[in-house]
């Protein structure tokens, strides 16, 4: 099975570069992860491809307009205040992702620390915490470690395996697996459009 080729036919958009990068990683950890038949496979690089972008981003970017910022987070922002944070996604991810997911307050910093990184975008303190811990290294203290390609990819896997996510693609449940990473459904005919071009 050559893995290149079948994430390069499923999502031509990725780069060479990406792919080099990735797949090796990839082949290395999902059979150590248990995401070893065509369904497990399907369905976990169907999530991967549209949680980075098609393998393209591996940390949150957050550079929103007022407008967008309006549009997605309609909870944080007031027009004056998306005026004030539009398009400093470090602002952004400070206010958004402040006092959960076991962040700290807004002037902490930890919503930019602890924004979405790895293939699945890994997002919170408690959540690189666990991921860290699970994958046997500090990502409290080095939170970057995230984007760099092994553990991208292993921290994908990791979240992966220790949210069940085997028994869903068993089942062959693209929604609930959807739901159990994006905690809704957003994105999910991206998700499918991807899954049904993994030929396994």
């Amino acid at each position: 099975m050559n893995l290149k080729s079948i994430i390069k036919a499923a999502a031509p958009q990725v780069t060479a570069i990406n792919l080099e990068k990735y797949v090796p990683y990839l082949e290395k950890l999902m059979p150590e992860y248990q995401i070893n038949s065509a369904l497990r496979m399907r369905h976990f690089l169907a999530q991967l491809l549209h949680e980075s972008g098609g393998l393209s981003a591996v940390r949150e970017n957050l550079n929103y307009s007022a407008a967008r910022l309006l549009q997605i987070f309609p909870k944080y922002f007031n027009s004056a205040q998306a005026a004030e944070y539009a398009n400093k996604p470090e602002k952004i991810a400070n206010r958004v992702y402040a006092n959960r997911l076991g962040n700290g307050q807004e002037n902490s910093g930890d919503g930019w620390k602890y924004r979405g990184g790895g293939l699945i975008q890994t997002t919170g303190k408690s959540n690189f915490a666990a991921t860290g811990k699970g994958i046997g290294i500090d990502l409290v203290r080095l939170p970057e470690l995230i984007a760099e390609p092994p553990f991208a990819v292993e921290s994908a896997c990791w979240f992966w395996k220790t949210n069940g996510l085997n028994a869903l693609a068993d089942k062959n449940d693209i929604i609930a697996v959807t739901k159990r990473i994006n905690g809704g459904t957003n994105g999910l005919d991206d998700r499918k459009k991807y899954f049904n071009n993994l030929k396994i």
